[in-house]
């Protein structure tokens, strides 16, 4: 199995108390902590406002930060989870990121998808297109980008998207371009695109029948595209909190709430339910974490991508999970 780290950036609350001025040391250390430890990739999220609650705390850009990440790492890959093709021209998009695949020489992923958050559509002019339309936005995107990475050119005359000769050049470093990840489980369309195009898809919440059956409806659509379904690396996120103990899981837990509740107000049992019940795979001890991915891996899970909501406060639990439970499932 392989690994990915979530940098946090702020769309979590997960800078909240942190000084602006502080904050890219704070996300600077923790990618070169990561750089040099035993993860494969470091992701952030595309999102312009907090989530669940849209606040003035900060939110700081996906691609910005893939930038500066690509020039001040060396061997950890650099991907978004994910990308929204509604956010920016797609051309351009497929420029900005063949830059940072040259910057970084050749460690750029490529995640994408239709993208969902309403309020960050409208607020920034987007409008919000109907998840049909969205999707398809996603499929003509996807062409743009493959075409303009393979050739260094790129045309469509699409519904959604008009481009004539645009150059990308030059193109990004890898064989082939950017590899790119497919995002989001929707069984109709999104994972016949990602059967289609992907060498990655992330889909599920860690629940293994979900996982499985969505893997299955991914074979499904392999087949009637012509694609070979096993060259498809399937991937899922984790909200992770770890302790030596379920007494120190619980204590850390309790840390989170406390720091999240004056932002979140009557939204916090929302928030909280993504790290405690029956469905929060990522937090436990490392025995539990690593039994609930060992059985994950054994559905065909490739790529764990994991998000610490404690990163920016307190290390001691990425490096508890680097320490017992990378090395038991590499």
């Amino acid at each position: 199995m392989r690994f990915g780290l979530f940098i946090p950036q702020g769309w979590r609350f997960d800078l909240v108390g942190i000084e602006p001025s502080d904050h890219w040391r704070v996300m600077s250390d923790l990618a070169q902590a990561a750089d040099a430890g035993p993860w494969e990739s470091l992701w952030v999220y595309d999102h312009f406002h907090t989530t669940p609650v849209h606040s003035d705390e900060a939110t700081h850009e996906a691609w910005t930060l893939m930038s500066a990440f690509a020039a001040s790492t060396s061997r950890i890959r650099l991907g978004q989870m994910c990308t929204c093709m509604g956010y920016r021209n797609p051309a351009y998009l497929a420029k900005v990121a063949a830059t940072v695949d040259i910057v970084s020489a050749g460690r750029t992923e490529m995640g994408i998808g239709g993208g969902w958050y309403e309020h960050e559509w409208r607020a920034y002019g987007y409008g919000f297109p109907a998840a049909g339309d969205r999707l398809r936005m996603l499929d003509e995107g996807v062409q743009i980008m493959r075409q303009a990475w393979s050739t260094g050119h790129a045309t469509l005359d699409g519904r959604y998207y008009q481009v004539d000769d645009a150059i990308v050049q030059p193109t990004p470093l890898q064989n082939g371009g950017i590899p790119l990840w497919i995002a989001g489980g929707g069984e109709k369309v999104t994972l016949k695109i990602a059967a289609k195009y992907a060498q990655y898809t992330n889909f599920g919440s860690g629940k293994p029948e979900e996982f499985t059956a969505k893997s299955e409806i991914l074979r499904e659509h392999t087949k009637k595209v012509g694609t070979g379904f096993d060259s498809i690396v399937r991937s899922t996120n984790y909200n992770t909190v770890i302790g030596s103990t379920e007494a120190e899981v619980e204590q850390r837990l309790a840390a989170i709430e406390a720091r999240l509740a004056p932002h979140l107000g009557d939204r916090i049992d929302e928030v909280m339910r993504n790290y405690r019940g029956p469905d929060a795979h990522g937090v436990g001890t490392p025995e539990q974490i690593i039994e609930r991915l060992r059985s994950m891996k054994e559905r065909g899970l490739g790529y764990a991508i994991h998000y610490f909501p404690e990163a920016a406060y307190d290390r001691s639990g990425i490096e508890l999970f680097e320490r017992e439970v990378i090395p038991a499932l590499r």
